[in-house]
């Protein structure tokens, strides 16, 4: 069977004259493309900066004026205020012609060259042209030179005049104390309760670890070492988890012997 000849006509048409394909057409779908809206505005920034385009790339539309290429830049225009519009009236398609130009019209051939656009197009607004550029993947040298290091110790900060009761929150263990002396029970209850009370002493360990450091005398830091309410790398290898691994590692092999 012959194929019916198309006739191509191009004119400038009012845009109310044409219509957006919704899928209004039989056997046509909808037009599959969409721009999102930071594009979009993109878009209607370009038909205002550079209405000439039209002309050079018109609206393609169907015998009935139903657009065939050009869905977004029918809308752009219109956001724009524009009231006549170029168009490329395709007169004689047939409805597997229209839906191979829907696809066609809408899809990307090749790649670009980069290399090129880095080198002789650097100068131009490229992505207010809506050409989306690559993302650079950065190097493994480059991710790691990002990574902060947050030491696992805490560092001390200088705080003179801290003192060693400053490192102590009796708010709650006061609370529970004067509590269990207004309660109708023996001396030696009240001793043994309030010895459970000393849990709700709450210990400001930053506070200890910096009076530790800057205040505390030979035999107070021994007695808080003592107490092990700071970690101190003073083992005698180096660090205390250095010290801990070295007895875990003879204990395996005693196990073994």
């Amino acid at each position: 069977m012959a194929r019916k000849k198309v006739k191509i006509d191009k004119k400038s048409v009012g845009i109310g004259d044409i219509e957006l394909n919704n899928g209004q057409v039989k056997g046509l779908p909808k037009n599959p493309r969409f721009i999102k809206d930071d594009k979009f505005d993109k878009l209607v920034q370009s038909v205002k900066d550079f209405p000439e385009m039209l002309e050079l790339r018109p609206i393609v539309v169907d015998e009935n004026m139903v657009i065939l290429g050009g869905n977004m830049r029918y809308r752009a225009c219109k956001v724009a205020g524009m009231q006549k519009i170029a168009v490329t009236i395709a007169d004689g398609l047939s409805i597997e012609q229209k839906r191979e130009f829907l696809i066609k019209d809408n899809a990307s051939g090749g790649e670009w060259d980069w290399d090129a656009i880095l080198a002789d197009w650097s100068e131009d607004p490229l992505e207010a042209w809506m050409l989306d550029m690559p993302t650079q993947e950065k190097t493994e040298t480059e991710k790691l030179s990002e990574l902060k290091f947050e030491s696992i110790y805490y560092e001390p900060e200088i705080k003179p005049n801290i003192t060693l009761s400053d490192c102590l929150d009796l708010t709650k263990y006061n609370a529970k104390i004067n509590a269990i002396n207004e309660m109708d029970l023996s001396k030696e209850q009240k001793e043994v309760l309030k010895m459970f009370a000393y849990r709700f002493i709450k210990i400001d360990f930053e506070n200890v670890a910096n009076y530790y450091y800057f205040n505390a005398g030979n035999e107070e830091q021994k007695a808080i070492e003592r107490l092990r309410l700071v970690l101190v790398d003073g083992g005698i290898e180096g660090f205390i988890e250095d010290d801990l691994l070295r007895v875990m590692e003879t204990i395996e092999e005693w196990k073994n012997l």
